[in-house]
């Protein structure tokens, strides 16, 4: 049987870069960097930052890639085996268990200093033809014998173990799925579960793993019920996992972070799983970063997991759902979430020098309300795209917007361009916004970045204006490619062994 490893202490992080020091003046002036920690430039980076991990589902049979190595490396804090530690791979035959695909990711996690997801000990799919053929007592036993085996091999090296998975139908009933476990063993087989668990790793982490749960729905609140229940009987389960694949017919809910924030009210912690959302551009780096905002908005979302390192390789590749294309350069998803997790620089880096600074005025003011508008300037080179995060105090209301699409997290809007987008060197355009203070005479906080020039590679970062009249901020980045058109899929159609 293999040792097992002693986990690598993880790399000290990077800091956040320090804010920039802005003056005050009649007219802009830009900010000059002041020194400070290292910045967060990875995924990873600046997500420990926040107190938590930004990690990737990690296929062995890719680690003989150069670039997927080196992406997955560069960028990611946690791996999850997306396969090698499902039923058929770790026991394709009763009583006998073979470890070595998932041994690849892990031991290549543990030399990097990442932490482990395991993923996952019982669902309804992947199993090997046996399983199914058991009766009750049999399949109990083995129910219980495989996570004994799986979990005592792994002690102590899984930080997390996704210990059932999927066990609630879709649709409006809440009920329980139909599967070997649930039609032979009822409703108890998840308890059991649990606690068969809980004694064969003591320190690892347990959690309840679903799809379509993301939002408040009748199937995310019978697993409200379900955990709410554990909780009040001390059966051990310590997290809820939200898996995240969205596409145009099922969005990023709007009620996410109110969703997660309940379940943590429960006292276990949340996380993001299994990241995926079809598309490209701004409308997925926008999704993107609404996903990672609500994150940080609960204490106990403890981290994300995307659902892969590169589209070409998802198991919903047509779709383009991931941060990095399939030539491993960084897509507007990737600066998006970057910027939300307050990270700087990152990617891939290249040697591009383009800049532009996002500077925000009061143009008008009365006794109830103001106009503001922020103004984009592209440097020395030209820009593709852009976006700008502006954040107003929680009393006062948006009543108008003009010359941007905005789309809403809570009192956070992100305007991108409606038109206006591709900005040659030292030009500029602006949007603009109509405000009722309500009590607040507060300027918002404006956070601005580069988008990017198709092919030609504009690759942005943000900057910080704090909201007073005549302040800006610099934006820099390094070049790369865009990513790859969006691709279409009904909801709900899941390819074998992706999930």
């Amino acid at each position: 049987m293999r040792m097992t490893l002693l986990r690598l202490s993880r790399a000290a992080t990077a800091g956040i870069v320090a804010a920039a020091a802005l003056t005050a003046a009649a007219h802009s002036a830009e900010a000059a960097p002041s020194a400070g920690p290292a910045a967060a430039d990875t995924l990873g980076s600046a997500a420990a930052a926040q107190g938590r991990y930004f990690g990737a589902a990690v296929a062995s049979g890719h680690l003989g890639e150069a670039d997927y190595v080196s992406t997955l490396n560069r960028e990611f804090n946690s791996a999850t085996p997306e396969n090698e530690m499902k039923w058929d791979a770790t026991e394709p035959t009763r009583g006998t268990f073979t470890f070595s695909a998932a041994d690849r990711v892990v031991d290549h996690a543990q030399a990097q200093g990442m932490d482990v997801r395991g993923h996952t000990l019982v669902w309804h799919s992947q199993l090997p033809s046996w399983v199914g053929g058991l009766g009750a007592a049999d399949l109990r036993t083995a129910m219980n014998n495989h996570i004994n085996r799986v979990m005592g091999y792994y002690k102590g090296e899984i930080h997390s173990w996704d210990v059932v998975n999927e066990a609630f139908q879709d649709g409006g009933s809440g009920a329980r799925r139909s599967s070997p476990f649930q039609d032979k063993l009822g409703d108890g087989y998840i308890e059991e579960a649990f606690r068969t668990a809980r004694a064969a790793d003591p320190a690892a982490k347990l959690c309840y793993n679903d799809y379509n749960t993301d939002g408040i729905n009748a199937k995310s609140t019978a697993v409200y019920d379900m955990v709410k229940d554990f909780k009040s009987r001390g059966v051990p389960i310590d997290c809820v996992g939200f898996q995240g694949h969205f596409n145009s017919n099922s969005p990023v809910p709007a009620d996410l972070r109110a969703n997660l924030q309940r379940f943590a009210d429960l006292g276990v912690d949340v996380q993001i799983t299994e990241l995926d959302i079809e598309g490209s551009g701004a409308a997925q780096a926008d999704d993107y970063a609404r996903v990672v905002e609500a994150c940080l908005a609960v204490d106990r979302c403890t981290g994300i997991t995307v659902w892969g390192v590169t589209d070409k390789y998802s198991w919903r590749s047509g779709g383009t759902p991931l941060l990095f294309d399939g030539d491993y350069a960084a897509k507007p998803a990737y600066d998006a979430v970057l910027t939300a997790l307050g990270g700087t620089g990152g990617g891939d880096p290249g040697d591009g020098t383009a800049t532009c600074t996002a500077t925000y005025t009061r143009t008008a003011d009365w006794d109830s309300g103001y106009n503001g508008q922020v103004t984009i300037t592209a440097g020395s080179e030209p820009i593709g795209s852009w976006a700008a995060t502006v954040t107003f105090p929680a009393s006062q209301r948006v009543e108008a917007t003009w010359n941007a699409t905005p789309a809403w997290n809570g009192n956070v809007m992100t305007a991108r361009p409606s038109w206006n987008g591709t900005l040659a060197p030292g030009a500029s355009t602006s949007f603009g916004f109509t405000v009722t203070k309500n009590g607040s005479d507060a300027a918002p906080v404006v956070r601005g970045r580069l988008g990017r020039v198709r092919g030609g590679g504009v690759q942005g970062r943000l900057g910080d204006d704090p909201g007073l009249p005549g302040r800006r901020a610099r934006l820099r980045r390094p070049a790369r490619g865009a990513g790859r058109g969006p691709g279409r899929r009904l909801p709900g159609r899941r390819p074998p062994g992706r999930q």
